[in-house]
């Protein structure tokens, strides 16, 4: 029997679950969950975590460092709200700790509620193991012929834009996706940029960004800046890539990403990343024709 009422524990499940068409199921959700806008209407917010409003990008950065070295908690999942929820299935990830709640810290609510529902653990490395995602979302709540349909949508795209960029010259690009201190695009990032007609530079593809120097990013020799800060929109990243323009190599475009949109929640939006990544980087070749203004923005 398919589930009737599921919780989202992780932003990007709350847009796969939207984007098959499960929105009415879905009864709960964290206090990032902002894709569709109205994902937060009239559901348990069953997730809170740090306000980070007003903070800078190091002080964002220092606050997590301390808490994890403390052994304290990023995120607090209400069990109260989890139990008024009565999940039949619960959507999580264990790829990144200071992006979600980690899926054991689940396990353990649901052992001490007695909850019987279905647990599906989110943790894709890269961009193909994104789309199994969507499609692992589908099998657990009944949809799966909507997530093979919509990842064989995707999959057009993407050799849409493949063709597209094929034979042409590759610019190097370097990804930035935190500011201060400077961290290196890893996970699926690195692969967005290929898909899109580019090389990553400094990257970690299949693994997790790591910190490097703003050295290191001159000497690698950029010819394109996409600053994609995670957890932040496109307003967001434009103040940051603004905060750190005179680190940055002298004469190579600096573009911002809407991180939260296109680049860091492995959802159907990837797809949209690569589109827009190729706009930028083959302007007139690569579909768009031109980069998606509401997700990329020229310095």
């Amino acid at each position: 029997m398919a589930p009737r009422r599921i919780v989202s524990l992780v932003p990007s499940a709350t847009e796969i679950a939207f984007a098959l068409g499960l929105g009415e199921q879905i009864v709960g959700v964290t206090f990032e969950c902002d894709e569709p806008v109205h994902a937060r209407h009239g559901r348990q917010i069953v997730v809170g975590g740090l306000d980070t409003h007003g903070l800078t990008p190091d002080a964002i950065d220092a606050l997590v460092r301390s808490r994890l070295e403390a052994g304290e908690q990023l995120y607090d999942l209400s069990l109260d709200a989890l139990r008024r929820c009565e999940p039949d299935l619960i959507l999580t990830q264990d790829l990144c700790r200071v992006c979600a709640l980690p899926s054991g810290d689940v396990d353990a609510a649901v052992a001490h509620l007695g909850c019987t529902a279905h647990v599906v653990t989110l943790d894709p490395h890269d961009l193909d193991g994104v789309l199994d995602s969507i499609v692992a979302v589908g099998r657990a709540a009944g949809a799966q012929q909507r997530a093979e349909d919509l990842v064989a949508s995707l999959r057009k795209r993407l050799d849409r834009v493949a063709a597209l960029v094929e034979g042409r010259p590759r610019p190097r690009v370097f990804v930035l996706e935190w500011t201060d201190p400077p961290f290196a695009a890893g996970h699926w990032v690195p692969e967005l940029v290929r898909a899109a007609g580019g090389e990553a530079v400094l990257a970690h593809a299949g693994g997790r960004s790591a910190p490097t120097t703003w050295d290191a990013v001159a000497a690698a020799e950029p010819e394109v800046i996409l600053v994609a800060p995670c957890g932040f929109d496109l307003n967001g990243a434009s103040e940051q890539a603004l905060a750190v323009a005179d680190h940055l190599p002298i004469g190579v475009p600096v573009w911002a990403l809407d991180a939260n949109g296109v680049v860091v929640r492995p959802g159907p939006r990837l797809v949209d990343g690569v589109e827009t990544i190729a706009g930028i980087l083959h302007p007139g070749a690569a579909w768009p024709s031109d980069p998606d203004l509401t997700a990329a923005r020229r310095l």
